[in-house]
């Protein structure tokens, strides 16, 4: 199995303001990676933008999918497609949580990269 994660030592602050920003995703989709990035892109602080940059295109592609299922759902298999990319969503933001608490950069999988 290939890990597509990047290890960076960085201090406790920084851990939690990622950590903060994964989890945001969960409860406020784009919004909450799109504040953080804005606010840190011009700061030494890598770390949180990097997580903050990985969250947003996660977000923004999982917005995609939203409706792409919401386009499939009028042939009814949208309906189930939507709570799997729900589900998703929620299990690998808190996989990239995790992985930021350690210190790593999680790359999402299947995410179109938009913000560079």
């Amino acid at each position: 199995m290939m890990d597509n994660s990047v290890p960076v030592n960085k201090a406790s602050g920084d851990k939690t303001m990622a950590i903060l920003v994964h989890i945001g995703a969960i409860f406020f989709s784009w919004l909450a990676p799109l504040v953080v990035y804005l606010i840190k892109k011009g700061d030494a602080d890598t770390f949180t933008t990097d997580n903050a940059r990985e969250a947003l295109n996660f977000q923004i592609t999982v917005l995609i999918m939203y409706f792409v299922c919401f386009i499939l759902s009028f042939v009814l298999i949208g309906l189930f497609l939507f709570w799997i990319v729900a589900l998703a969503n929620l299990i690998l933001s808190i996989v990239a949580a995790v992985k930021a608490s350690n210190g790593v950069v999680y790359s999402y999988p299947m995410t179109i990269r938009l913000i560079k």
